[in-house]
């Protein structure tokens, strides 16, 4: 009996259609946004409207033929829904820039989309299989160490908006802790594939809770000392945050052990509460969160109405406080887009774009962006659970919880729930390296869902004989 040649079986084609029709959709109510904007501003249709329009569908197009061909097991949700946050994060800001307001650039920001969109592309063809990362667990935590102390270095690292959280190239900036996050990512994920059977052992028993024996401690204090350092040397409270709470998430992921998580909130609070007390700039953080209707913002309005803010503390306050009001503004439909002052709030294009959609959207707006993130996040939570390996499960969970952990935490700083941070909201925020690095997170998600939900080799070899008996 001759042997039948039996060929990979691609995701079925209707759901590769229904993916289609979503993601046209996503750009379809973009588009509609972007219409609204003008109406409300010019009264007529924005004259870029088409050039915006086809930029950005055809670049969705490209993503979608490319996780059609090398990732066609991929969750199909993942990216109109990201297409959807990304395109509301164009709007807004061409709705700051048509204002006018200095700084915001709708044109920079599709070129960023653009560049995106390839390093996407770019990582699903290099990739192939994202379990080859776990042979590089080492070699990401070094890359992602370096990444996250090099604005540090005398000549490279560049200080701006109080925050040394920069390095630069000439004129071009970028802020390597947004790539930081993805390579420390993956280094959790294999040192806790290789170490959690030591961390799940239980030492002493305090009340309910069975704490960790002494000798596990060493990588989540170093961990914590990384963070702290962050935190006081860079003055960035949000990387500081992000990192550490990501590994002790994953921690607990790995182990199932709540007491993981208690060490490390009472690690991270006690040592932030403690550099707020030693460092005058830490302090000054928590200063405006917990008082932002301070005397400086309200006795010298002429000092907090300067670019910049002539006082630090001002600076910090005077952002909380225009930004509170935007939302305040808004109410629960919001002004309309077009129709409200968004550019009264300083950075509203990057750090406060939540505020300054809030405005215009209203809180129903806010809560729709905010279940686009829920989606986009449970949809990573779900590849997480139809993993078959230890390492993709960790390495999937945590990329969506530190996308996740990100939306919190810039959402808390602007809606002064947590101390403000100099984090931005994931694609939605004006800048390259946040938008760079997130579409490659994505990228990561997408080649572990495409493997998790790929059929066993049998299964397809079965179907694949199935079709070729039925013709």
């Amino acid at each position: 009996m001759s042997e039948v040649a039996v060929s990979p079986v691609p995701m079925p084609a209707k759901r590769r259609g229904a993916q289609l029709i979503m993601l046209a959709l996503a750009v379809l109510i973009v588009m509609g946004a972007y219409a609204n904007v003008g109406l409300a501003i010019d009264g007529q249709v924005p004259a870029g409207m088409l050039t915006y329009g086809l930029s950005l569908g055809g670049l969705m197009l490209a993503a979608y033929l490319v996780l059609a061909k090398f990732a066609p097991w991929a969750d199909p949700l993942i990216l109109p829904l990201v297409t959807l946050v990304n395109g509301i994060g164009l709007v807004v800001i061409y709705r700051l820039e048509s204002a006018p307001m200095k700084g915001a650039s709708a044109t920079n920001q599709i070129i960023m989309t653009g560049i995106g969109v390839v390093l996407f592309a770019v990582t699903l063809l290099v990739l192939r299989d994202h379990r080859a990362l776990q042979r590089l667990t080492y070699t990401a935590g070094l890359v992602g160490v370096v990444l996250l102390i090099s604005p540090l270095v005398p000549g490279l690292g560049k200080e701006i908006n109080g925050a040394r959280i920069w390095i630069g190239f000439g004129s071009a900036t970028i802020q390597p802790a947004e790539f930081a996050k993805i390579a420390l990512v993956v280094f959790f994920a294999g040192y806790l594939v290789a170490k959690r059977d030591v961390l799940a052992l239980a030492g002493r028993r305090l009340l309910f809770i069975d704490l960790p024996r002494a000798r596990d401690l060493g990588p989540v204090l170093i961990t914590w000392a990384v963070a702290i350092g962050v935190l006081v040397l860079q003055k960035d409270l949000g990387s500081s945050l992000l990192l550490f709470g990501g590994f002790v998430v994953m921690l607990y992921i790995a182990t199932q052990r709540t007491s993981w998580v208690l060490i490390g909130i009472l690690l991270f609070v006690g040592g932030a509460f403690l550099a707020g007390q030693l460092f005058d700039h830490v302090g000054a953080r928590f200063d405006a969160w917990l008082d932002p209707t301070n005397d400086v913002y309200y006795g010298n309005a002429d000092i907090c109405l300067q670019d910049p803010p002539g006082d630090p503390m001002c600076s910090k306050s005077y952002q909380s406080m225009q930004g509170l009001f935007g939302l305040g503004a808004g109410g629960i439909l919001g002004t309309g887009l077009g129709q409200g002052h968004p550019e009264l709030i300083p950075l509203a294009f990057s750090d406060f774009i939540f505020n300054a959609a809030g405005e215009e959207l209203g809180l129903t707006g806010l809560m729709a962006i905010l279940m686009i993130y829920a989606l986009i996040v449970q949809r990573g939570l779900r590849t997480s659970l139809a993993a078959r390996d230890p390492f993709s499960k960790l390495l999937a969970g945590g990329l969506a919880f530190i996308l996740a952990w990100q939306v919190f935490i810039i959402v808390g700083g602007v809606t002064n729930l947590i101390p403000l941070t100099g984090l931005v909201t994931p694609f939605m925020s004006q800048g390259g390296s946040a938008l760079l690095a997130n579409w490659i997170l994505i990228a990561l998600l997408v080649r572990t869902s495409d493997a998790a939900r790929r059929p066993p080799p049998q299964a397809i070899q079965n179907e694949g004989l199935t079709q070729v008996f039925q013709r």
